[in-house]
C-alpha cells in the first residue's frame, strides 16, 4: 500500500519573487515554425504580412509573456539589415547553421511586429558571431530610437513610426560551442571584452535595456564553469544576465530518468549561481546578475554507442565533420511537413513541467526561462489547423497561478534511486538516490491572496494520498483543484479531439489547514487556496 506523502508550505518559506519573464517560449526559424506555422501567405487565416492568425490568436489566449527571437544557432551569421524595408529588395543568405536559404521574407520587424500581434515581449538576441559591436548598435538605434537619426528614421521609413522598446537584448548565441559561427569556444576572455564593449554601446544609446552574455550552452561542456568564469569576469558590471542552455535526456521507456531530469537542471543553476556571485564577490560588487534559462527541454532519445578513450565531453570534434553530399534546403511555407516527436502527449507535458517547476524552485535567480518548443507546447499545429496539446494546460496553468513569491516546499513521499546512464558521449548523467516521487511547487501572490500548488506524481504505477499542510495561511479555501493524466501514455490531442485535459477534483477535504487528496500515477496537479 503507498504511503502517505505530505507537503508542507508556510508564510516563512520564501525563496523569491518569480519574474513575468519566467514562463516563455523561443523562436528560431528552424524548418517550420517561421516558415509554415507563423507565417504562411497561402493561408486561409493569413493576414496581410501573411502571419497565421490562427496562431496568433491562440497564443494570444495563453498570456505567452515573453517570447526569444529570432534565435538561436541562426542568428551567429544573420545579416539584419539585409531583412528590413521593401520585401523585394532584400537579400537572400544562406544560413550555413541549419543549412537552409534564408528568403528575409519575415525579416527584423516582421518578428517585432508578429509578436505585437500575440501581445508578448521580444526578447532579442543579437549576432555575435559575424557580426560588429557597429552592427549591434545600428540594430538597438534602428529599433528603439524615436527618430532624428538615420538608422531610427529608416525604421520609421519602413512603416514603424514608434519605436519597438525591446528592453532584453542577448549578446549572442551558445558562444562557448565549436558549431557555432564566430565561436569563441577557444577564447573566452576575448568573447568576454567583446561584450563588455557591445553592452556598454548599447546601453549608451538606451540605457533602459538589459543584456546578457552567453555563460555555457550544457553543463556538459568540457570548460564549464571556468568558461563562464573568464567571460562574466570581464563584463560584469555591464550585463544584466548569464544566458544558458540545456535539454535533458532520457532513454525510451525510463520515465524516471525523464521526470528526475530536474534534478539536474537544479544542479546547474546551483553551480551558475555560486559561479556568477564568485565573480561578484572578485568585482567587490553588491550587483546580483541573473540567469536566464532561454533554451530548455526534456525530451526522449535512443542510446548511443559510445567511444572509450575519445574524452567524455568533447564535443568539438563532431562539429569538424564536412558532408559534401549535404545541400541546402528551402522551406515553402506552404509545404510544411509536420514533425512527430515519439510518446505520447502527457509525457512531453510532464516532462517540460518537471523542468518549471525547478525553475519556479529558483526564481530567487532564475528571471527567465524560454522553452524551446514552447510554441508548439502552447498552440500545437499542422498545415491547415492549430489544437491544445497536452503541455498547452501544464504551460499556461503555470503562466496564470505562478505570480507573486515562490515559496519552498518541503516534500515527504516515498522515494526512487535514478542509476547513471550515458545517452552518447557527451550526454552522461550521474546516479541520483532518494528522489521524491512527488515533485512539487508553490507560488504565493500575496497581493490577491492567492497561494497556488503545482504537483507531479513521478511514480507510473502509484497513487499516493497526500496532504498539503497550508495551516500557517489561515482562512484560506479552496478555489481549484485540477488533475490531469492519461490512462494511454501513446495518446495525443489532435485537431477536433482534445483527449487529455485538467478534470476538475471535487474528493478533496481541507480541515484545520490540511488540505487532502489522491494524486494518480503520472499526473499534473494544480491546488489554488484563496484567502
Amino acid at each position: 500500500m503507498a504511503q502517505n506523502a505530505k507537503i508542507t508550505i508556510h508564510p516563512s518559506y520564501v525563496i523569491g519573487e518569480i519574474s513575468e519573464r519566467l514562463f516563455s517560449a523561443f523562436l528560431e526559424p528552424i524548418g517550420t515554425i517561421v516558415n509554415g506555422t507563423m507565417f504562411n501567405p497561402k493561408h486561409p487565416t493569413a493576414d496581410e504580412q501573411g502571419f497565421r492568425t490562427d496562431f496568433i490568436d491562440a497564443l494570444k489566449t495563453t498570456g505567452l509573456p515573453a517570447v526569444r527571437m529570432p534565435g538561436g544557432n541562426f542568428c551567429s551569421a544573420w545579416q539584419w539589415k539585409d531583412s528590413i524595408g521593401p520585401k523585394s529588395e532584400r537579400k537572400v543568405h544562406l544560413d550555413p547553421s541549419w543549412h537552409q536559404y534564408i528568403t528575409n521574407e519575415v525579416g527584423h520587424d516582421e518578428y517585432l511586429q508578429w509578436a505585437e500581434k500575440v501581445g508578448t515581449e521580444p526578447l532579442y538576441t543579437v549576432n555575435m558571431g559575424t557580426g560588429t559591436i557597429q552592427d549591434a548598435m545600428d540594430l538597438v538605434e534602428y529599433t528603439n530610437h524615436k527618430g532624428g537619426s538615420y538608422w531610427s528614421d529608416l525604421r520609421r521609413k519602413n512603416g514603424h513610426d514608434a519605436p519597438y522598446n525591446v528592453k532584453m537584448w542577448y549578446l549572442g548565441n551558445e558562444m562557448d560551442g565549436p558549431w557555432q559561427l564566430g565561436s569563441w569556444d577557444k577564447n573566452p576572455e576575448g568573447y568576454g571584452h567583446k561584450v563588455l564593449e557591445t553592452s556598454k554601446a548599447i546601453k549608451w544609446i538606451d540605457e533602459s535595456i538589459q543584456t546578457a552574455v552567453c555563460g555555457s550552452s550544457a553543463p556538459f561542456m568540457e570548460t564549464f564553469p571556468a568558461w563562464d568564469e573568464a567571460v562574466l569576469d570581464k563584463c560584469y558590471d555591464v550585463v544584466d544576465y548569464v544566458s544558458v542552455h540545456h535539454y535533458h535526456s532520457a532513454p525510451p521507456g525510463d520515465i524516471r530518468a525523464l521526470l528526475g531530469g530536474s534534478l539536474y537542471y537544479e544542479d546547474y543553476i546551483n553551480n551558475l549561481t555560486a559561479m556568477i556571485d564568485y565573480v561578484a564577490s572578485k568585482h567587490r560588487s553588491p550587483k546580483k546578475v541573473m540567469i536566464s534559462l532561454d533554451e530548455y527541454g526534456c525530451m526522449v532519445r535512443p542510446l548511443e554507442p559510445l567511444h572509450p578513450g575519445y574524452g567524455r565531453y568533447n564535443m568539438a570534434r563532431n562539429h569538424y565533420k564536412f558532408d559534401p553530399e549535404r545541400s541546402y534546403v528551402l522551406h515553402d511555407p506552404d509545404n510544411m511537413q509536420d514533425r512527430v516527436f515519439p510518446g505520447g502527449d502527457m509525457i512531453h507535458a510532464l516532462g517540460s513541467a518537471s523542468v518549471q517547476l525547478a525553475m519556479l524552485r529558483h526564481a530567487d535567480r532564475v528571471k527567465i526561462g524560454c522553452q524551446t518548443g514552447g510554441l508548439a507546447a502552447l498552440a500545437a499545429s499542422n498545415h491547415d489547423h492549430i489544437w491544445r496539446s497536452a503541455s498547452y494546460h501544464s504551460f499556461t496553468q503555470l503562466i496564470r497561478f505562478a505570480r507573486g513569491t515562490s515559496m519552498d516546499v518541503r516534500v515527504e513521499s516515498e522515494t526512487f534511486d535514478m542509476p547513471g546512464y550515458a545517452i552518447e558521449d557527451t550526454s552522461q548523467y550521474t546516479g541520483k538516490e532518494g528522489v521524491n516521487f512527488i515533485d512539487a511547487a508553490c507560488a504565493w501572490d500575496k497581493e490577491n491572496n492567492r497561494l497556488a500548488v503545482f504537483v507531479i506524481n513521478r511514480n507510473e504505477e502509484t497513487e499516493y494520498p497526500l496532504t498539503v499542510d497550508i495551516r500557517g495561511f489561515e482562512g484560506y479555501k479552496v478555489s481549484l483543484a485540477t488533475s490531469m493524466t492519461a490512462e494511454n501514455l501513446e495518446v495525443r490531442n489532435e485537431f477536433g479531439n482534445e483527449f487529455i485535459c485538467p478534470k476538475a477534483e471535487e474528493n478533496y477535504t481541507l480541515e484545520n489547514g490540511e488540505f487532502k487528496i489522491h494524486v494518480g500515477p503520472l499526473s499534473w496537479n494544480v491546488f489554488v487556496f484563496e484567502g
